[in-house]
């Protein structure tokens, strides 16, 4: 297994009156090659805790377990777990800063101690597989879409060759088209290379197509973890916490309560259409009343 989190619990400004019990107890696996969503509303606790998987914050109390090491032994290496867990944040682009893009992204190779010629090989590496034009690579990243932008931040952590790639809602502030290029990349990523992906998002749609597991957190606890169909089944738990579900999963339940009987697990467009299909084949056929 990749990552194991035991019995987690992080207090912010402990023994103060502002202090806020940001995760409580939790216990997670996260096996290697998953590809995991992180959902919950606002202060639920999902930035807190990525930020723990690769020692930016350190745990009030409990333990994290990387390949079998405790990451809070005294002798552990957090520069090569940083290496190995990398996180993308929210709006990413705000920490770029070298004059060209490939610059920008060969600096995590040179800082983990890379000759300039393998920071240089990495970086282009890096940068072919996010899809960049070659012709870019050479011109200030602030000249870049959003979308860009974002491929750019992305390459500079896999120039570094993570096992996992963390990533806090890397969709946000792009327009439909950026979105879908964005986590069309990351799919590509993780059915090509195997590599462990996190993503927190806000959207039920995008965690409903791409990933194979989700991670529901609530006052920063885990109240769901399981995959996408059984978690989209608590719908109205979901609601209840200022979540939901894809605008498909409520669109099957309104077929099913209208008689039409279709099975409300569909959680993405297509699922439905298929699901949709089925049954309107088999009234044409006579099988289904």
């Amino acid at each position: 297994m990749s990552i194991l989190i035991n019995e987690l619990n992080y207090v912010y400004s402990s023994g103060t009156a502002y202090e806020i019990h940001a995760l409580k107890d939790v216990n997670l696996k996260i096996e290697d090659g998953e590809f995991i969503g992180i959902i919950g509303h606002t202060g639920s606790g999902k930035s807190t805790l990525i930020q723990h998987l690769n020692g930016l914050v350190k745990a009030t109390s409990g333990g994290i377990y990387y390949n079998g090491q405790d990451i809070y032994e005294e002798d552990f290496d957090m520069k090569a777990l940083r290496s190995k867990v990398g996180l993308v944040f929210q709006y990413p682009e705000h920490q770029l800063f070298e004059t060209t893009i490939f610059d920008d992204v060969s600096f995590g190779p040179k800082n983990q101690g890379l000759t300039k010629e393998e920071a240089g090989l990495r970086a282009y590496e890096a940068l072919r597989s996010v899809g960049l034009p070659e012709e870019l690579y050479y011109q200030s990243p602030f000249d870049l879409s959003g979308g860009q932008k974002r491929r750019v931040a992305i390459a500079g952590v896999l120039a570094m060759r993570p096992e996992v790639l963390i990533l806090d809602e890397p969709t946000a502030g792009l327009d439909p088209k950026g979105r879908d290029e964005i986590l069309d990349l990351l799919a590509a990523m993780h059915k090509e290379r195997g590599i462990t992906i996190i993503l927190v998002s806000h959207s039920m749609e995008d965690v409903a197509k791409y990933v194979g597991r989700i991670i529901v957190m609530n006052q920063g606890q885990v109240m769901f973890d399981d995959v996408p169909k059984k978690v989209f089944r608590h719908y109205k738990e979901l609601e209840a916490i200022g979540l939901a579900a894809p605008q498909v999963t409520y669109l099957m339940h309104e077929l099913k309560e209208e008689g039409f009987p279709v099975s409300t697990d569909a959680t993405t467009v297509d699922e439905a259409r298929d699901e949709i299909l089925r049954v309107i084949t088999k009234r044409q056929d006579g099988t289904v009343c």
